[in-house]
């Protein structure tokens, strides 16, 4: 038998829709993952089956065929387990196939079963929305970023519980992520805390107000690093659209602490020996860098010279 199941690979800020067919055939078990797989992916074999029998289901030991398609595409990271074990337990039967196909699923697994939270959930999301489908299963850590796309979000805490999900008729999660915004704190350093240094801040309102560069210049202890750190105190609050864009970003890069969402705006200082790809993103696994993670922000570069 063979099943489908929908999910999605981090692609910069974006997310590339992403089918994890399983295929259980008669003969000496083996598991193997196929579809240009990293290690990441290619060591979920072994957290698939711990969690699959921790869980309570029967592993079934016969030959596992996993395909990631599009095939010409590199699969990274461990947003996969989740899919895979809902795959391996829909060629088994447990699940009908009619009811996975109607969600994408995205999550990693612990060897006892539980979800992990993943980078990139709220790109999965919006891809989900786009391709129509009723909603998206996740990690409960991811609930608040996913809410963002306004489709279906089924937190859930283990393996278990998602299905339970696909079985049953369980309502989403009824979760405002902008309800929440309206009772967000607000914990930034303001600009009125600075005694004194008039000239310095009449220049700061209008930077802000112009959305202009600045360049500081002043010997050490003059107050440029304080004076920046307040820079986003005078600044609009976010927008939704910005708040979206940020939240993608720190997601993408795994900078998202908790059940959160971006709220305020950034404030980045990257120590002046950062390298190129730390700055502008990049890497072996592309990931956004500091002048990314400022978007909709501040940027303050110290020492800039050096």
């Amino acid at each position: 038998m063979i099943s489908n199941v929908i999910s999605a690979s981090p692609h910069g800020t974006d997310a590339l829709r992403v089918f994890v067919e399983a295929d259980l055939n008669y003969g000496l078990p083996s598991f193997s993952i196929v579809g240009l797989p990293d290690s990441s992916v290619r060591e979920s074999k072994e957290r698939v089956r711990s969690a699959i029998l921790n869980s309570g289901y029967d592993f079934p030991a016969m030959r596992i065929t996993l395909n990631l398609a599009p095939a010409d595409i590199r699969k990274e990271g461990a947003t996969f387990d989740l899919p895979i074990a809902i795959a391996i337990l829909t060629c088994l039967g447990v699940i009908p196939q009619e009811r996975v196909s109607m969600y994408m699923f995205v999550g990693e697994l612990g060897l006892d079963g539980s979800l992990r939270p993943v980078n990139g959930v709220v790109a999965a999301a919006f891809l989900a929305r786009k391709l129509g489908l009723r909603g998206i299963i996740c990690p409960s850590h991811n609930t608040m970023e996913a809410s963002l796309a306004g489709i279906g979000v089924w937190p859930t805490d283990d393996l278990k519980n998602a299905v339970k999900i696909l079985l049953g008729d369980m309502e989403p999660a009824r979760l405002d992520p902008w309800d929440r915004l309206a009772h967000e704190p607000d914990h930034l350093a303001d600009l009125s805390e600075i005694q004194g240094q008039s000239t310095a801040k009449r220049a700061m309102e209008i930077a802000a107000a112009g959305a202009h560069n600045m360049l500081m210049i002043g010997p050490p202890g003059a107050g440029k690093s304080m004076l920046a750190k307040r820079l986003p105190s005078i600044l609009p609050p976010l927008t939704r659209e910005e708040i979206i864009e940020c939240t993608r970003i720190y997601s993408a890069a795994g900078h998202l602490r908790g059940n959160t969402i971006v709220t305020q705006r950034p404030f980045r200082a990257p120590h002046h020996t950062i390298s190129d790809a730390g700055l502008i993103g990049g890497g072996s696994v592309p990931v956004p860098g500091e002048t990314s993670l400022a978007t909709n922000g501040v940027l303050f570069l110290d020492e800039l010279p050096e």
